[in-house]
């Protein structure tokens, strides 16, 4: 497969630089950005976050650049170009960011609640206490955030508008209860996002704990625990006694070593919002996950069409600051309107340049033709370009009894060029949930004599994501191999159309010698490809350049009429040649 072709953005660009950069349509890139939920024109100017999302998903591997203006001996400005690996020395590491996921009931806000009372040092806010949605926690010196999502549908609710805001998955389990089926769907939800998973054994002091029947089912999902000679860490812990949290923060550390996450503070600030609520005294207040670059008071935000100046901003502990690093969460207010989680935020000049640049949103949307519903014949565009071609499907079917048969048979499409990846397969109607995992993951949502939730008819249509529902397996099966097919690499087989001979040889001036052939089978067509053959030998092979029939350019030459014809930049041709025409055709699978 075709590496990632390397490319270059810098901190802002717009849309149509970066489409002129990738060699595409303008029209392509900002499908993408849509289909991501940023609503821009082709004059627009986005981020080197955003940016680098499109890029990734259109088949490049980016890296930052940025131009600073320096002054040649005459004192005229001179633009300097210093590539990331000159910026290696501004990238500094940052606090690992962690979600916490797992069934409702099986401790995850006691666990959380417990590590902040336990590592949060008390702050010096008089005694306030605010919720934020995050906070960060010091472990031997060390700080880690975490985002306190409600759960793997905000968090892959996230990921669907196109935050990459999670480092590392603490995927919380009840020693006494086992995997419920909303903790299998939260292993899904992580993987999806390819971010490494750590196991909280929780409740580990109850009488009926029973660890080994839960590391059993882990085993039996893929995730091998530690002692077991597998490579996911499962640490006991108990919420209620405080047992195991150090452990737990540590096994974050060692995970996070690897990682080793790192940002430049020196960037433009951009970011993700966790939450945002309306608050009395304060109006719009948005929890703020800085993700590069260093946010301040007083900086004016972005957020889609949603802007404002930072006129406070909280840290977790509700204390004043001034300003926010990379991986830090803050609350801040000044907004004008309500922002949704996972949506993305970029500081601007001034609010007036925001005002000028929602006015440009707004302009572009009312000028975007209405989309219909995402057709299964666009999805291959979302999936061109992969270094490994990989086909990620959702599947509901109605009950359990047709789970197994339907698996069993799409495992059986498999081939060499095409990997196919079940992400998530249960029973019950297909949820805005299924639809919002499917978005993140550039999934298929197939349904088999199943329903979709009103919800998530609204997302699909909105995020662009494929639904289809079936009531005969067999054509479920076959829609899937037809979409494998359109994944692999074609392949081509040669298929000769036609043979001619070489009668007189023609001088013409500005050409050269042209071939006076007469058709003897088949027929000759003027974009095919051409083999000229003396006797028993090739002598030359290459496209056909010109086909003339009385001194006509025509398109084919059937079998009984004479023609001249011009073979690339073959200047050699002798009466007896023989011409063999041939195109090359795609083979179907």
């Amino acid at each position: 497969m075709a590496k990632a072709k390397p490319i270059e953005i810098p901190n802002y660009i717009t849309v149509r630089e970066l489409a002129s950069q990738m060699e595409i349509s303008p029209i392509n890139v900002i499908k993408e950005l849509m289909a991501n939920g940023i609503m821009v024109n082709i004059n627009q100017e986005i981020d080197y976050d955003t940016a680098a999302i499109v890029a990734e998903e259109l088949g490049f591997a980016p890296s930052p650049f940025i131009e600073e203006i320096e002054e040649d001996e005459e004192g005229k400005p001179m633009w300097k170009r210093i590539l990331a690996q000159e910026r290696e020395k501004d990238l500094q590491p940052r606090p690992p960011v962690i979600t916490m996921l797992g069934h409702v009931d099986h401790g995850k806000t006691s666990l959380l609640d417990t590590i902040r009372k336990t590592n949060v040092t008390a702050g010096e806010a008089g005694g306030i206490t605010q919720h934020i949605g995050a906070y960060q926690a010091e472990h031997n010196g060390q700080l880690i955030t975490f985002l306190d999502t409600p759960g793997h549908e905000a968090f892959t609710a996230m990921r669907a508008r196109g935050a990459r805001s999670t480092d590392i998955a603490i995927l919380v389990v009840a020693a006494d209860d086992g995997l419920m089926p909303q903790t299998r769907e939260a292993i899904d939800h992580a993987r999806a996002a390819g971010v490494p998973i750590i196991v909280a054994l929780n409740k580990i002091d109850l009488p009926g704990a029973r660890p080994d029947r839960v590391k059993q089912q882990l085993n039996d999902l893929g995730l091998v625990p530690d002692d077991w000679d597998g490579d996911t860490m499962v640490i006991p812990v108990s919420a209620t006694h405080k047992l195991g949290i150090e452990d737990l923060l540590e096994g974050i550390l060692l995970t996070a070593e690897e990682l080793k996450p790192r940002a430049n503070p020196k960037a433009a600030p951009t970011g993700t919002v966790i939450e945002a609520r309306t608050e009395r005294g304060r109006g719009v207040t948005a929890t703020l996950l800085v993700q590069n670059g260093t946010l301040k008071e007083g900086d004016t935000l972005l957020i889609g069409s949603i802007y404002g100046r930072i006129k406070s901003m909280y840290d977790f502990k509700g204390k004043r600051v001034k300003s926010a690093s990379p991986a830090t969460p803050v609350s801040v207010s000044g907004l004008n309107e309500l922002p949704g989680a996972g949506d993305q935020f970029k500081v601007v000049e001034s609010e007036k340049v925001a005002r000028k640049m929602v006015a440009e949103i707004e302009a572009n949307r009312e000028q975007t033709p209405a989309q219909g519903p995402p057709r299964l014949e666009d999805f291959f565009n979302r999936l061109q370009g992969d270094d490994i071609k990989k086909l990620n499907v959702i599947v509901k079917v109605d009950v359990q009894g047709s789970l197994e048969p339907l698996l069993s048979s799409l495992d059986k499409i498999k081939n060499a060029e095409v990997e196919l990846v079940v992400l998530s397969a249960s029973t019950g109607s297909i949820s805005e949930n299924d639809v919002n995992l499917a978005s993140a993951s550039h999934a298929l949502v197939l349904g088999f004599n199943v329903d979709v939730d009103s919800a998530a008819l609204i997302a699909a249509n909105s995020l662009g994501v494929i639904v289809k529902r079936y009531t005969i397996i067999y054509h479920l099966l076959e829609d899937i191999e037809r979409v494998m097919k359109g994944l692999m690499e074609p392949t081509y087989q040669e298929v000769i159309i036609g043979r001619a001979e070489v009668r007189d040889v023609f001088q013409i001036r500005k050409v050269g010698q042209v071939a006076g052939c007469y058709m003897r089978t088949g027929e000759a067509q003027r974009n095919s490809h051409a083999r000229l053959i003396r006797g028993t030998q090739l002598v030359y092979e290459g496209r056909v350049s010109s086909l003339k029939h009385i001194q006509e350019s025509v398109r084919t030459i059937k079998t009984g009429f004479e023609f001249g014809v011009n073979l690339g930049d073959w200047n050699d041709y002798r009466e007896g040649d023989i011409i063999e025409f041939y195109i090359n055709q795609r083979v179907e699978i």
